[in-house]
């Protein structure tokens, strides 16, 4: 399928795929954080779209728009893309793009995944860009007045995905018991005997688990009653935008 930028301005926005790695994942002893397969998928689920210019933004804690006050670290590298628009606490970014998906699908609009900013939270939106001839803004709030928030050149401000439009909807949820399902059942009672188990030998150093350190099965998409998982992904690449 096609997912389409067509800038509105001379300055293209600066899109890239969203990668794998994230500094605190990064900081983690050994990389453990990385162990966790649907935090690795999550993280490269889309696109970023990076910031221009470096600058410091600071909120009051007013519903002005001069509540925030923006300061460019270096302007003459391009376009400012933060501004107070909204008021009340809300720092926007103007995304010089229109974006075209296909007929049914919307455009999930949010921060990047799993990254984690002191001060101030990205907000999430969900663009009918299939038929929509309106460009969006990325808006982030801050959580405490009065302390400053940087964003550098090239930090992302914006990740987005399409969606299928239509599948909330659709979805017809429910609760049942495990006993109803004793195949499943019986794959979850062993698969929590066995992490018991691991666990606890986790802290005998010379015990099996100790040298294997974590679990591989979901990694490896293979249960002992199921086998191997259909479909299996554990890494995950967005095409860049040509």
């Amino acid at each position: 399928m096609k997912l389409i930028c067509y800038p509105t301005s001379g300055e293209r926005p600066n899109i890239i795929p969203a990668p794998l790695q994230r500094d605190w994942m990064d900081a983690t002893e050994d990389g453990f954080a990385y162990r966790c397969l649907p935090l690795n998928i999550a993280n490269a689920h889309g696109w970023f779209i990076l910031n221009t210019v470096a600058f410091v933004a600071q909120w009051d804690g007013g519903n002005l728009l001069d509540s925030i006050v923006i300061r460019p670290v270096d302007r003459e590298k391009g376009n400012l893309l933060g501004l107070s628009h909204f008021g009340f606490g809300v720092l926007t970014f103007h995304i010089n793009g229109l974006f075209r998906t296909e007929p049914g699908f919307d455009l999930f609009v949010t921060g990047p995944f799993n990254s984690l900013k002191d001060g101030i939270q990205p907000l999430t939106g969900v663009v009918e860009t299939d038929w929509s001839p309106f460009t969006f803004t990325m808006n982030w709030r801050f959580t405490r007045k009065l302390t400053p928030v940087a964003f550098e050149c090239d930090e992302p401000i914006c990740m987005i995905y399409p969606i299928a439009r239509g599948v909330i909807e659709s979805v017809e949820p429910e609760f049942r018991s495990l006993e109803q399902d004793p195949k499943i059942r019986q794959s979850y009672l062993d698969w929590s005997a066995r992490r018991l188990a691991f666990n606890a030998d986790l802290a005998q150093e010379s015990s099996k688990a100790a040298q294997e350190k974590w679990q591989k099965e979901y990694f490896r998409g293979f249960s002992i009653q199921g086998g191997s998982a259909p479909e299996h992904r554990t890494k995950i690449r967005a095409k860049p935008f040509k």
